[in-house]
């Protein structure tokens, strides 16, 4: 974990957060908010350092969880669901209008952004540091850092609030605004989705060389962690050939996996207060309450039953609270805060891997890959390795796997967003509050969250259909 950052390099950072305090308080005017330009900024690239370790913002549920609410993941008991606030009892069950009119903010909006705000500082002020020829790798690497976070905020961004990657229609369909300047007084508007991408992996790209190579903190970025975002791009993208590049590429760099053999009880799956071995970058989800621990969300029955007796990941990710055994409660976050964990780890990397292997036609290399997981997933000495009858059971097999193995990992919306487009693999989801049913058919333009209003207004954007 990095260091609090102390001393005189604070004074800059505490003006930084100046420009972004009333965020903090009232999120909705964060970006129109114009910074005084009395304050001081920074003039070193230690300042620069300094502002890309501030973990409360890069790090520290900065990423939308919305998708996660509105996703099959999880299911809400109904004495709770009226108990939730008005955005996540909307979002569960994909209603029209997500914000009502008494919402101000949106973290899920706002948080990201303010990330993309402190990576544009830095990229903004970059061009004016003097520095050593013995500075310049670090020079380098701290543009390098702030590239990959905004992309990173940026792909969070389009997962939640544009529609899911479709070749044929990207570069029509609007995305999000590419806010690539400091300059609180320039309002873009929507880019297309496919210049959004465009744009996120041209960056991710050029961010590679500077990096080191595996990471120096799990909470900063790396080699091994672009290669692991590119690799979870191009597969929600549906180019498996890519995507299977780059998780090799990563694997071929940071490919540890945690034996959940070693990991302590109670059911977590963090150890001794730190990051787990195979975490290659940290990040967690915005902080839902409904889908924290002591709520009364709940794993469906067969989702839960889906886990062997075996399989450790039953009794690491899961608890059963308050005698009711019908309702397992998740606790499996790689977080060990109890945060809702979304980053970059090795299990997705050979998912990813397995996942592409069998859409090749590679059905053997498919289930190796898979088999590689789940050893040490399983207690020691009962793991039978999974075999396959062909191509379609492998992938049928590997994407079940993914959803157990992944759960509550923000990934399974845009898992559900993408396989949508193959009738074979598409979901419709049903859930019923207090008797009333609600149905998200697949492809359904509610697969976009709306912009919140306030943006909307101040930005000029357009809207997404509901």
């Amino acid at each position: 974990m990095r260091k609090t950052i102390t001393g005189p390099l604070f004074g800059c950072i505490v003006c930084i957060m100046g420009l972004t305090l009333n965020s903090c308080k009232k999120q909705d005017d964060f970006l129109d908010t114009k910074p005084n330009q009395t304050l001081k900024t920074p003039t070193t690239l230690a300042d620069l350092q300094g502002l890309l370790q501030n973990e409360d913002i890069f790090n520290s549920q900065p990423d939308p969880g919305l998708g996660e609410i509105a996703s099959d993941d999880f299911l809400i008991q109904d004495p709770i669901f009226p108990t939730l606030s008005a955005t996540d009892r909307n979002s569960y069950i994909w209603a029209k209008d997500v914000f009502d009119a008494t919402t101000t903010q949106s973290s899920d909006w706002n948080s990201p952004y303010q990330m993309v705000y402190y990576a544009n500082v830095v990229l903004d002020a970059l061009p004016g540091i003097t520095t050593s020829v013995g500075e310049k790798p670090s020079y380098d690497q701290v543009r390098a850092s702030a590239l990959f976070y905004r992309a990173w905020a940026f792909y969070g961004l389009l997962q939640t609030f544009a529609l899911p990657y479709d070749k044929a229609q990207a570069g029509s369909q609007p995305g999000i605004p590419m806010r690539l300047t400091s300059d609180l007084n320039n309002h873009p508007g929507r880019s297309s989705i496919a210049d959004c991408y465009t744009k996120v992996i041209a960056d991710l790209k050029e961010s590679l060389p500077a990096l080191p190579v595996t990471p120096v903190y799990k909470t900063a970025p790396s080699q091994s962690a672009v290669n692991a975002l590119l690799a979870r791009i191009h597969l929600g993208m549906g180019d498996y050939a890519a995507a299977l590049t780059y998780a090799n590429a990563c694997l071929s760099q940071f490919s540890t996996l945690t034996d959940y053999n070693t990991l302590n009880k109670p059911t977590t799956t963090a150890i001794n207060n730190n990051y787990l071995s195979e975490d290659i970058y940290h990040s967690n989800m915005v902080g839902h309450i409904v889908y924290s621990v002591r709520r009364d969300s709940y794993i469906g029955p067969d989702l839960y039953n889906s886990y062997a007796v075996n399989d450790l990941r039953k009794t690491k990710f899961f608890t059963i609270l308050d005698g009711l055994p019908q309702y397992p409660r998740f606790v499996g976050s790689y977080d060990f805060k109890g945060l809702k964990y979304d980053g970059l780890a090795v299990d997705e990397m050979y998912l990813i891997k397995a996942e592409c292997q069998a859409r090749a036609g590679d059905g053997a290399g498919a289930m190796a890959s898979l088999n590689t997981l789940l050893t040490a997933r399983w207690k020691t000495g009962t793991f039978i390795p999974y075999t396959a009858s062909g191509v379609d059971d492998a992938l049928r097999q590997v994407l079940k796997e993914r959803q157990k193995e992944l759960l509550l990992r923000g990934l399974r919306w845009t898992d559900l967003r993408r396989l949508n487009f193959e009738s074979r693999f598409a979901v419709t989801m049903q859930k019923t509050v207090s008797g009333v049913s609600y149905t998200l058919t697949p492809n359904d333009p509610k697969y976009a969250f709306p912009i919140p209003d306030i943006e909307v207004q101040l930005g000029g954007l357009t809207q997404n259909p509901r």
